[in-house]
């Protein structure tokens, strides 16, 4: 295997920084989590950017901090990263039965029934309790919807879900006529939790989706704020309308037709 020799290098690497770095030397788990997080999102950024060289860069970070636990972990007599590869490669056999065993399957979706099924045997007690508490709330939402079609506990067309959502529109819209800030607020999430579940039968990823958009509005009002200032201008001194003209122009700019 090509990457074996750069895989025992970057252990060693870090084997050797653990020992002799006054930094690496005093990391515990805690206080790698906050920068694992961060290395995360800074993957996702790539992935949902497309760019292909932070792509590989936010990758590389993350090995090192999958390799970083692993050392800490064996120091403590945890385990070790020998362990940490033989389980996923392990559970990987164990949960593709149709590959390493003698399961049939049609498509994409019984492999993830099938994926559920082993992962109840396995003392799960819940299709739901593989969902991370500390999800993003739209990312848990579809993750929460997802595995629970595994079960058939799912609408049969998109049409039916697109009915859900304007129902929750409607009781959002009558919590507020009432003005009951806690049912207004779980009205909305209503609201939400049905987005998202339409986004999933339109094949769309609502969080990369909301991602996209809050970086469309992110360059064009930066962009306004330029053009009020080579005018002369700041945001907060023009009126609504003043700056509702410059928003438009923008949007011609990146979308000329």
């Amino acid at each position: 295997m090509e990457y074996a020799e750069s895989f025992t290098k970057l252990v060693a690497i870090m084997d050797e920084l653990r020992e002799k770095c006054p930094w690496d030397k005093k990391q515990t788990i805690q206080t790698l989590r906050p920068l694992t997080i961060e290395e995360t999102y800074e993957l996702a950024d790539a992935i949902t950017e497309e760019n292909w060289q932070e792509l590989k860069e936010e990758l590389g970070d993350l090995l090192l901090h999958i390799i970083f636990y692993s050392r800490i972990a064996n120091e403590q007599n945890k385990f070790t990263l020998t362990e940490v590869i033989e389980h996923i490669c392990n559970k990987l056999i164990v949960r593709h039965p149709h590959i390493y065993g003698d399961v049939n399957v049609n498509d994409e979706e019984d492999v993830k029934r099938n994926w559920e099924k082993i992962k109840l045997t396995e003392g799960k007690t819940s299709v739901l309790s593989g969902v991370p508490v500390s999800l993003p709330a739209v990312v848990k939402a579809a993750r929460i919807q997802d595995k629970a079609k595994q079960v058939g506990f799912e609408w049969e067309k998109k049409e039916d879900v697109w009915l859900k959502v304007q129902e929750e529109m409607k009781e959002l819209q009558e919590a507020v006529k009432e003005n009951n800030p806690m049912e207004q607020e779980q009205e909305f999430g209503d609201v939400l939790f049905s987005l998202v579940n339409y986004a999933r039968f339109l094949n769309i990823d609502a969080e990369n989706a909301l991602e996209r958009t809050n970086k469309k509005f992110i360059h064009r009002f930066t962009r306004m704020e330029t053009i009020a200032s080579d005018a002369g201008k700041k945001l907060h001194e023009m009126t609504l309308d003043e700056m509702d003209g410059i928003w438009n122009i923008v949007k011609k700019e990146n979308n000329p037709s």
